[in-house]
């Protein structure tokens, strides 16, 4: 199940091991490619697919892979293979909704090395970088981080920062940035436009690393985070001319039982009112944890509705991985 490796970046993009400060072919080699099976009645299987693939990173001597966790979200199956050819099935250990992050536990010895962690928070706009994933040298980039900026997805995700970098690349899930010292500070979540110095760029957003280390060990234990769920409504809404559209609604899910319907424009939380992702998420977050009323104003044909949505834990929606 390995990835035909047919492309390459462009020799100059390349980092070459005289360029850097730490062993590149070590660090190379602790990149893995992960590829998951979703069953097709899976929650996310009709927005992200049932055949998943990408990267993942490996970050103890034990061989723990750190991803991204859409790739493994709901995964019956899973297999991760090494730059030496090595294949192995592993086990979905956690997902953690707030950060993205997922965890795979290899179900065999993957004897490879594995990446220090470092801190984003020391990496500043402007610095070097390297973003690798599987497959040696030739997927391997040199980079610059572009900006450390909020983030809001519209699948109710918030980054308070995020790392940028360019040069973009469409295929960065999972991939591992990499500071000049060789350290982990990022791991590639998608390929976005974004903002930087008033200009729109594409550029590839990280989950810093820093959101990891108070999270890790919970995560170990019981598969997620030790922080209360955030209320989920189960609503994709769009920033569209500085109005936010309800666009796809999770069926069966909070805010389409509410009668929440696509095309309905969000004015508010309560009596607050919103007019971005990020303060519709905060809004709705400061209600309480998963399972709070969120009450939602919203235009529709022209006139004004108060709908209140019970909202619910994600998590209680997506099908459990299956003991080995």
């Amino acid at each position: 199940m390995s990835e035909p490796q047919q492309w390459a970046f462009q020799e100059a993009l390349q980092p070459k091991a005289d360029e850097t400060q730490f062993d590149l072919s070590r660090a190379l080699d602790a990149m893995v490619l992960v590829r998951a099976e979703v069953p097709a009645d899976g929650h996310t299987a009709a927005t992200l697919g049932t055949d998943r693939g990408g990267y993942g990173a490996v970050i103890r001597e034990d061989g723990l892979v750190l991803t991204i966790g859409y790739l493994i979200n709901e995964a019956s199956q899973i297999w991760l293979t090494s730059n030496r050819g090595t294949v192995v099935a592993g086990y979905r250990l956690a997902y953690d909704q707030a950060t993205g992050f997922g965890l795979i536990q290899p179900l065999g010895k993957l004897d490879v090395p594995h990446l220090p962690r470092g801190l984003a928070s020391d990496v500043k706009v402007g610095d070097s970088a390297f973003v690798i994933g599987h497959g040696g040298r030739a997927h391997a980039l040199k980079t610059q981080v572009v900006a450390k900026q909020e983030f809001a997805g519209s699948w109710e995700y918030l980054l308070d920062e995020a790392l940028f970098t360019a040069p973009a690349h469409p295929q960065w899930g999972g991939a591992a940035l990499l500071d000049a010292q060789g350290d982990l500070i990022g791991i590639g979540s998608l390929l976005v436009q974004q903002e930087v110095n008033g200009e729109a760029v594409h550029a590839n957003m990280f989950v810093p690393i820093d959101l990891l280390n108070p999270i890790l060990d919970a995560m170990l234990q019981t598969g997620r985070s030790p922080h209360p769920p955030h209320p989920w409504l189960g609503m994709s809404a769009q920033d569209q001319d500085d109005k936010l559209v309800v666009g796809r609604l999770s069926p069966g899910g909070p805010a389409e039982r509410a009668g929440i319907k696509e095309g309905d424009m969000v004015l508010g939380v309560g009596e607050l009112r919103v007019t971005t992702l990020a303060e519709l998420f905060r809004a709705v977050w400061h209600l309480g944890a998963a399972g709070v009323e969120v009450p939602l104003m919203l235009a529709r044909d022209g006139d004004v509705l108060r709908i209140t949505v019970k909202s619910a834990d994600r998590n209680d929606f997506l099908k459990k991985p299956n003991l080995h």
